[in-house]
């Protein structure tokens, strides 16, 4: 440029936004209006919300949303709503079909962006979305703010009076949702598979989804194929619902792949995902919706310490499992697990050597117990955890099956087996802790653990809680029971099966009960322990006797018999007399049984073992009673219950008072009757619904002969009742006060219609 014969430059170099002047000299008053963007003509109307699709029972969810949104107008503030849950769930349609139904109140338009939570190339920066909604709402290219900060202010400036909808799908993080909120009285719906607690200070309100109920997943079925098949073949249409556990996308291409085959029934599909180690590779479509992909998304998120633990638990044979469990899997390898003696020394039905070693009754404490909780809070963020009761955690089915996959893909066979035996360690060690605390006088054979720390779960502080928590970790006590012979530890099976007697001869679980103590013996065969195999025979023929099998209970007791004979144990040879004399009562040779329990109630005081030889008499006690000799049936009850309460024994003394009930029942005396069985009854409600109903039942008797027949009534009901929650209903306690009730109710109805 030239000015007055003299050469000047005048030169712009950087990034530069809004009116550029170049000019030499300047004369007079220049003037700049708002040199901010603005939309290029009139504003526009975004509609980039996908289309929809049919929302299957999700009524619930629907309702809290718009609940939510009503008290945010209400208080003239945006609305926010974040929508969480595994991968697959349904939050997208969820969150379409509530966006959608807001259209005619929204005349403003939609907005829409996927925040690439699990992209490829990583999630989507705020400024990008920021950009695409600006261009969206009319500012041109040329007009769009290089600040990230100043987009947000412009975006939040233009949508300050429009009624917008906004969905923001699969975020990462709330740091990266923030920026795209809109201002006004919009309406944003995030969706995400990990929970964003961090979104609650701006007004959001969380929504979590689960999985479908198996009508539900059934309808979602029938709306895929849109035929008959699914009304024509109910069963297998329930069935596939199931192995796809209730996953909407699961059920979605389980139901493409067959939609796009109109000649093949159902069952085909049942049959291709059957096979636990090839469902999630069935339920796929040519690459593009893909259970398994979708799965391995959210676990390549995870941090490392998180993906490890996720890969353990994969291991794990329970459906649920409380914190104590992760804390055993990720305890430290070394240390001395103390455990390694084969057992030894005088096994009968309940007692043998000392010792319990290599486990601490401490429960879970310290670090290890925070570090897994932290990791089990990162798998739920990451919904891949999902809560149970009692803070107790589970996997959804599909989810447990990836991380099984998972460990066998990235864990070392060693590494795979010290979890495993962790986890049967940690099993022993806690059932254990529990019949400590439920049968304390007994001194259980010792317990063998394999080398690290093993972590003892917090089992409760009495006798009833350590009771119901061997009945909730029944399912997983057992599935460990039957996986430790081949997994290569079978002194866990036969030794979690001896932990579990103090369940089994209280709640009378009798399938578990003897199908652990057979796999108990086979094991202690297999190892040659003879020890452990006379445990297993005692301990197991009781429970074929309570489960109507005297005949295989008898084979069993003397089987152990000739074993404690061969190794010279007279107090365990002696301790069958007692078993064997109730499998012969069993089976109508009471004469029989008296001179075994006799002998019983004799020589096991002489080998030192008061307590069993109560139990001999207390056995005497109900043969005498059954034969109507009440006074001989007292004097035995009594001795009985004196020597069981002073070891004790209180479980055991209460069942001698029921029968010390009964006797005085039997002599008519009904008030010292009532005193024992009323008292037998606090005693035995928690620990044995079976031994409380036979209280119950002579206190129904004791109330009809006082002439109290409501309470009789009321009473034959509640024992009834307690048989059944026993599973002990066709017993013949139970079956005679079903008579007696019956009668109570006849001469009631005779009352009422004199």
């Amino acid at each position: 440029m030239r000015s007055g014969g003299r050469e000047s430059h005048n030169e712009l170099s950087g990034t530069v936004h809004g009116p550029v002047v170049q000019a030499g000299s300047v004369h007079g008053g220049i003037h700049f209006g708002n040199s901010g963007p603005r939309p290029d003509g009139p504003e526009r109307t975004p509609w980039q919300l996908p289309p929809l699709l049919k929302v299957i029972d999700r009524s619930r969810e629907l309702a809290a949303l718009e609940r939510h949104r009503a008290r945010a107008a209400r208080d003239d503030r945006p609305v926010l709503a974040a929508l969480s849950g595994l991968g697959g769930v349904g939050k997208t349609t969820l969150a379409l079909s509530w966006l959608h139904a807001l259209r005619s109140g929204f005349p403003d338009g939609q907005l829409h962006a996927d925040l690439g939570a699990q992209a490829s190339d990583g999630p989507a920066h705020p400024a990008e979305v920021l950009a695409r909604f600006l261009r969206a709402l009319g500012v041109s290219a040329q007009q769009l703010p290089a600040r990230p900060a100043e987009r947000t202010a412009l975006y939040r400036s233009l949508t300050a009076n429009r009624r917008l909808v906004v969905l923001l799908d699969d975020a990462v993080t709330a740091a990266q949702v923030r920026p795209l909120l809109p201002a006004g009285g919009s309406v944003t719906a995030v969706t995400s598979r990990r929970r964003l607690p961090g979104l609650t200070v701006d007004g959001c309100r969380p929504v979590h989804l689960e999985p479908l109920a198996p009508e539900a997943a059934v309808d979602l079925l029938a709306d895929t194929l849109s035929d008959d098949r699914v009304s024509e073949q109910p069963d297998d249409a329930r069935t596939l619902v199931e192995l796809c556990a209730g996953l909407p996308l699961a059920v979605r291409v389980a139901g493409a792949r067959l939609a796009a085959r109109p000649g093949r029934p159902i069952s085909t599909m049942v049959r291709a995902l059957g096979e636990e180690r090839r469902r999630l590779e069935a339920l796929a479509i040519d690459g593009d919706h893909d259970v398994l992909a979708t799965l391995d998304v959210s676990y390549r998120a995870l941090p490392a310490p998180a993906a490890r633990l996720y890969r353990l638990l994969g291991l794990h044979p329970g459906r649920e499992f409380d914190g104590s469990v992760a804390a055993a899997l990720l305890a430290a390898d070394g240390g001395d697990g103390g455990g390694g003696a084969d057992g030894g020394g005088g096994a009968d039905g309940r007692d043998g050597a000392d010792g319990r070693d290599g486990a601490d009754g401490g429960g879970v404490a310290g670090r290890g117990a925070e570090d897994a909780a932290a990791l089990i809070e990162a798998l739920h963020d990451a919904s891949l955890l999902v809560e149970a009761a009692g803070e107790r955690h589970r996997f959804h089915d599909l989810v447990r099956l990836h991380a099984a996959a998972k460990a066998a893909e990235d864990e070392p066979p060693d590494a795979r087996a010290r979890a495993l035996r962790r986890i049967a360690d940690h099993c022993l060690a806690s059932a254990t802790r529990a019949e400590e605390i439920l049968d304390p006088q007994h001194r259980t054979m010792p317990r063998d653990y394999g080398p690290g720390p093993v972590v003892v779960a917090e089992v409760g502080p009495g006798p009833e809680a350590a009771l119901d928590w061997l009945e909730r970790e029944l399912p997983t006590l057992m599935a460990v029971l039957q996986q430790a012979p081949a997994a290569g530890f079978p002194t866990v099976c036969w030794q979690l099966a001896d932990a579990l007697w103090p369940l089994f001869l209280r709640r009378k679980f009798y399938p578990e009960w003897t199908a652990s103590h057979r796999a108990g013996l086979a094991a202690a065969q297999a190892l040659g322990d003879t020890a452990a195999e006379c445990r297993m025979l005692t301990s197991g023929g009781v429970g074929e006797l309570g489960s109507g099998s005297p005949g295989r209970a008898l084979e069993m007791f003397e089987r152990a018999a000739r074993l404690f004979l061969a190794a010279g144990d007279g107090r365990g040879h002696a301790r069958t007399l007692n078993y064997r004399g109730l499998a012969l009562q069993r089976l109508g040779q009471p004469r029989s049984a008296a001179d075994l329990f006799w002998r019983a109630a004799a020589e096991l005081p002489a080998h030192g073992d008061r307590r069993a030889g109560a139990l001999a008499g207390l056995n005497l006690a109900d043969l005498a009673l059954d034969e109507g000799r009440a006074e001989e049936a007292l004097r035995h009850a009594g001795a009985a219950r004196g020597a069981l309460a002073a070891s004790g024994d209180t479980y055991n003394a209460a069942r001698a008072a029921t029968c010390l009930g009964r006797a005085h029942l039997a002599l008519g005396r009904l008030e010292a009757a009532e005193e024992q069985l009323s008292e037998a009854l606090a005693a035995l409600r928690a620990p044995s619904a079976y031994e409380a109903a036979r209280a119950l039942g002579a206190l129904a008797e004791v109330s009809e002969r006082h002439g109290r027949r409501q309470l009789a009534a009321d009473r034959c009901r509640e024992a009834l009742d307690l048989y059944a929650s026993a599973g002990r209903s066709g017993s013949a306690g139970a079956e005679a006060l079903r008579e007696r009730l019956e009668r109570l109710e006849r001469l009631e109805g005779d009352a009422s219609g004199r």
